[in-house]
């Protein structure tokens, strides 16, 4: 088992576990990046992780909508966060921890950071989508919803101008798709980020259409 390092360095006694949560297209990924970017500014060390399995961009790299991109460590459901950031930090000390695609976090994973944050002392932030395309939580973001110490809900705007919510999925016609598999990785191409009201109106008419999921 490995200890907590005790390291006087960035060591943050009420170091916080927080969730930036949001639909598709609400600039998460981009938000983190400016995060990474006052920290390195200011000569701190930082962490970066992302989801393996998203391979929209480079893999291994968080990438913005806007161009923005930086090298971040992978992890998948078998990843040690715990035993990776503490080993990082006895050679650096890092100020801050940032992961991308916190939604593809397992609920083990999720407390594995908090307790980098309580033990190790070290601030956690975590960046992702909310629920899926059927409305339902993602288990790393029910997980960070239920434990982490601040949430954040960051804005995205659907096309009738209210505050989108919501993962419409779509098929290669732009046709609402209502049944399939949670993780589907996919941009612009494959997911619409809807208010609910048009998101619930999408779904409704796909399923009396007969759409195929």
């Amino acid at each position: 088992m490995i200890a907590s390092p005790k390291l006087s360095g960035y060591r943050t006694p009420m170091a916080k576990l927080y969730f930036y949560y949001a639909s598709m297209n609400a600039g998460k990924s981009t938000t983190l990046l400016q995060a990474d970017f006052n920290y390195r500014e200011r000569g701190m060390e930082t962490m970066l992780w992302t989801a393996a399995l998203d391979d929209r961009y480079v893999v291994g790299q968080v990438t913005s909508r806007i161009g923005l991109m930086a090298e971040a460590h992978k992890f998948d459901p078998d990843s040690d966060l715990w035993a990776a950031v503490n080993a990082e930090h006895a050679q650096r000390p890092l100020a801050c921890v940032l992961v991308d695609e916190a939604q593809f976090l397992t609920r083990a994973q999720v407390l594995e950071l908090a307790r980098l944050a309580d033990e190790s002392g070290i601030p956690v932030l975590c960046y992702g989508l909310r629920t899926d395309f059927s409305a339902e939580l993602f288990p790393g973001s029910a997980a960070l919803l239920g434990i982490a110490d601040a949430l954040v809900e960051l804005k995205a705007v659907c096309e009738c101008g209210r505050k989108a919510t919501m993962n419409l999925r779509v098929d290669e016609q732009g046709r609402a798709v209502v049944e399939g598999a949670q993780t589907e990785i996919g941009g612009n191409d494959r997911y619409v980020a809807m208010c609910r009201r048009h998101f619930m109106a999408k779904r409704r008419e796909a399923a009396a259409a007969g759409v195929p999921a």
